[in-house]
């Protein structure tokens, strides 16, 4: 999305203009001012030379533009931007997902995945995805893909026994699927190498040892629908990861750009899933969290917001992800206790509350839990379950505050009955007392009962709490303007704050 603001814009408050094209391909932004200092914002498609012929009689539909204006800051256009989002849309309550790419990666054992599936469902999960690696020669990186079938090797049994066990436990079964691309190394690309999106008579570039099969291709279309859907009526599939792990070069077809083409495809291999297959729901998972836009966003139902679930790094990625796109269309995990990405080591509480302000879900080995962690992690489920309808459906609000190593958000009910609010201390607090933090959003006459809530305790220096957490009433005029004190919590530490209305 392209933005432009006032001076005095914050995210409570100023001028917003904003524009956003519904699209997938390659996207064109345009900010100027003209001659006469009349500034100006642009966006559309990004057409290569001769992508687009046209003959006498035909026509070229541009993708649609979204055009937001706020006059209450960043989070007033958050708010226009999930409303219309939200609007029309019947969606279920977004279940509690474990992914288990960050417990098992490509080693895939039956028994293994059935007792964490056994754990998963004990802790409250609601939906088990099977991640890369069932597939085909796929025991690493290097080949298989296009191989839409049950590896003999990873799976003697083939996936029924595993998807049959996750059903009889009440949870949602998913699967990994990568059907834009094609491994070297691979039966597909051996059968079939003239399926590669390439410009005539060379072969594009390798990114992440694949390249991209060119759905424009009718025979190659059909080949990854029929294999796609054969699996999902085989086993039940609930759910598809769609990961995209590469960029488009040399994106041709006949001689000609075939990019926009390609968009097109992959929106109706999309939607024609979904119709064989009613209730069948599917994430867009690229690279790690690409193609996250308001085109994909009316054929997928779930974005991964990013491969990087250390919580830190989650404060910003999430805080500014959500600015268009609604909470419950972005996962977010509780990831390894020491992260995958960074190697840093962060206790429960922080990545619980992290993983909160989305679409919930657990990307680690719980096989690997204590037992104080198993139930804390039942207690997260159960608060998410109960506060879901909160987190996916109220008002999110960005709060800024005077202490640049501390990042403040929280949701706030339509009604303000009820909001939830966390606290990050992510750098050491400067001085001996914490600057407050606001809680704005609430009924201003109304009052209300605050307190905080834990799933593990948050490492303070102090030694007696501020009184305000184990419960506390004040006005919303009070909670916004003057706001609470935070203890002084050690860095990488979070507070969860829960407040309801009397």
């Amino acid at each position: 999305m392209q933005c432009a603001l006032t001076p005095e814009t914050t995210t409570e408050r100023g001028e917003v203009w904003a524009l956003s094209v519904l699209w997938s391909g390659g996207i064109r932004h345009l900010a100027e001012r003209d001659v006469r200092g009349r500034g100006a914002l642009g966006v559309g498609e990004l057409l290569e030379p001769g992508e687009v012929e046209l003959v006498s009689g035909q026509a070229y539909t541009a993708p649609t533009v979204a055009a937001f204006y706020s006059s209450e800051g960043l989070d007033g256009l958050s708010a226009a931007s999930h409303a219309w989002l939200r609007s029309g849309r019947n969606v279920p309550p977004r279940p509690l997902t474990l992914n288990v790419w960050e417990a098992v990666y490509f080693d895939h054992d039956l028994d293994t995945l059935t007792r964490l599936a056994d754990r998963a469902a004990a802790v409250g999960v609601e939906r088990f995805v099977l991640d890369d690696g069932w597939f085909g020669s796929r025991r690493d990186d290097t080949s298989g893909l296009g191989d839409w079938t049950v590896s003999a090797e990873a799976w003697p049994t083939g996936l029924a026994p595993l998807a049959d066990h996750v059903h009889g436990l009440g949870m949602q079964f998913g699967l990994w699927f990568e059907g834009e691309m094609v491994n070297p190394d691979s039966d597909l690309y051996r059968a079939h190498p003239d399926w590669i999106l390439q410009v005539p008579g060379r072969l594009p570039p390798l990114a992440r040892q694949q390249w991209v099969l060119n759905l424009v291709l009718l025979e190659a279309f059909q080949h990854v629908l029929e294999s796609v859907s054969a699996l999902v009526a085989e086993h039940s599939i609930d759910y598809l990861k769609w990961d995209h792990n590469r960029f488009l070069t040399d994106a041709a077809f006949a001689g000609m750009p075939a990019a926009r083409e390609q968009t097109l495809a992959i929106y109706r291999l999309f939607d024609e899933l979904k119709a064989r297959h009613p209730g069948l729901e599917i994430e867009s998972c690229a690279s790690g969290g690409g193609r996250v836009d308001l085109g994909m966003v009316f054929h997928a139902d779930r974005f991964w917001t990013s491969d990087q679930n250390d919580p830190l790094e989650r404060q910003q990625i999430q805080r500014w992800t959500s600015l268009v796109i609604p909470p419950e269309m972005l996962g977010s995990h509780i990831g390894p206790t020491t992260s995958h990405t960074t190697g840093r080591t962060h206790g429960i509480q922080l990545r619980a509350v992290t993983a909160l302000f989305g679409h919930a879900g657990i990307e680690w080995n719980l096989l690997e839990a204590t037992e104080a962690e198993l139930e804390a992690l039942t207690a997260w489920t159960a608060f998410y379950r109960e506060h879901r309808a909160l987190l996916h459906g109220g008002r999110v609000v960005r709060v800024e505050h005077p202490d640049p190593g501390a990042v403040v958000h929280g949701v706030v009910a339509h009604d303000a009955s009820k909001a939830l609010f966390s606290y990050v201390q992510v750098t050491p607090a400067p001085g001996t007392s914490p600057a407050a933090f606001r809680l704005p959003g609430l009924d201003p006459a109304a009052r209300y009962r605050v307190r905080a809530h834990e799933f593990a305790p948050a490492e303070a220096i102090q030694k007696v709490a501020p009184g305000w957490m184990d419960g506390v009433e004040a006005t919303g005029a009070t909670l916004d303007r003057v706001g609470l004190r935070p203890p002084i919590l050690r860095p990488e530490q979070a507070l969860l704050v829960v407040v309801e209305r009397l």
